[in-house]
């Protein structure tokens, strides 16, 4: 058989993955993936920089599983870390709402005439209107809050299985029938991927993170304003930022509105930072992610804009991993 005709167990590999993925998103197993694979590749970063000659076969095992659980071991401290930072004076997000609420009370005057008939007149209505909200939406609600807590543990299980998926890669193992390697195969592309965008995100996060706190710490403070909330309106551009479009949306928001607290004038430069610096982000993210996957940065606003449709914001966090792992497929058998 030739190099260009795949193989039967290759071609049973390709529709278990693809079957695979599209169940990830079906069930809603995204979280878990995302951190198992993000735990897997972290894992292999730092072993494979260590020195094999000062390693026995044992002592590599050994420092794998240290590795491996130094890293679950700091995500999860991560995660927790954040829960407390939110929970805190500094970064109550209950309060950071409230004062948003209470800066667009305040500020109905600057807002146009068909904005302002749309705005709850006064807190007590903003509150009354929250309320009956809550009351209609109870199922919705209670279902959402379910749901966190169903994501939080898949990302633990997650973070424990690409933990013993990574210890397994450094056991010398039998070798493997045809299925199972092509499978093998599979499952080393996508992470391949995932290292590739998931990397490439996290440097456009960081980013639009520095240029956010220079212009809220720095530039703004320079000019005599003083906005609230600051760590957290920077905390939130860094998590959110890591959605792409999306996050970046809804930390957007919250600066405006944060802004005009100091006045319109304050909320109007905010905006047009945020245009130039944050509202690029959906073609910057293309372009910095499209060079790691030799993509055009239309290709990746289609596959986005394709996968939010079908799957919803799942799929806009989904769509560069999985084009990503398309091109690589595609690209292995020499077809693009």
């Amino acid at each position: 058989m030739s190099d260009s005709k795949a193989s039967a167990a290759q071609i049973a590999s390709w529709c278990l993955a693809a079957a695979a993925l599209a169940l990830v998103l079906l069930l809603h197993l995204l979280p878990a993936l995302i951190a198992g694979l993000l735990v897997f590749e972290l894992v292999h970063v730092i072993a494979d920089r260590l020195p094999r000659r000062l390693f026995g076969a044992r002592a590599r095992v050994a420092a794998v599983a240290a590795i491996a659980a130094l890293v679950v071991a700091v995500l999860a401290a991560a995660i927790v870390g954040l829960a407390v930072f939110f929970r805190a004076d500094a970064g109550h997000l209950t309060a950071l709402l409230r004062k948003m609420a209470e800066i667009i009370d305040s500020t109905r005057g600057a807002f146009p005439a068909w904005m302002v008939e749309s705005l709850p007149s006064g807190a007590d209505e903003l509150r009354e209107a929250i309320s009956h909200w809550l009351r209609e939406h109870a199922p919705e609600v209670r279902l959402v809050g379910a749901e966190a807590g169903r994501a939080l543990a898949h990302v633990l299980i997650g973070l424990v299985i690409g933990a013993l998926i990574a210890l397994r890669e450094v056991v010398a193992g039998s070798t493997q029938r045809p299925l199972a390697a092509a499978l093998i195969a599979r499952a080393a592309l996508l992470g391949e991927s995932f290292r590739r965008v998931v990397f490439a995100q996290v440097r456009i996060s960081a980013l639009n993170t520095v240029f956010t706190a220079l212009y809220l710490e720095v530039v703004l403070r320079l000019a005599g304003v003083h906005l609230p909330f600051t760590k957290t309106l920077i905390t939130i551009t860094f998590i959110a930022g890591l959605l792409p479009v999306i996050g970046n949306l809804v930390s957007n928001t919250a600066i405006v509105v944060v802004s005009f607290s100091a006045s319109p004038y304050v909320a109007a430069a905010s905006l047009v930072f945020l245009v130039v610096i944050h509202k690029l982000e959906y073609f910057l993210n293309a372009r910095i992610v499209g060079s790691r996957i030799s993509a055009r940065a239309w290709e990746l606003l289609l596959a986005m804009l394709a996968m939010e449709a079908a799957f919803g914001l799942a799929g806009v966090v989904a769509a560069p991993i999985y084009y990503a792992y398309l091109k690589q497929e595609l690209a292995e058998k020499k077809l693009v």
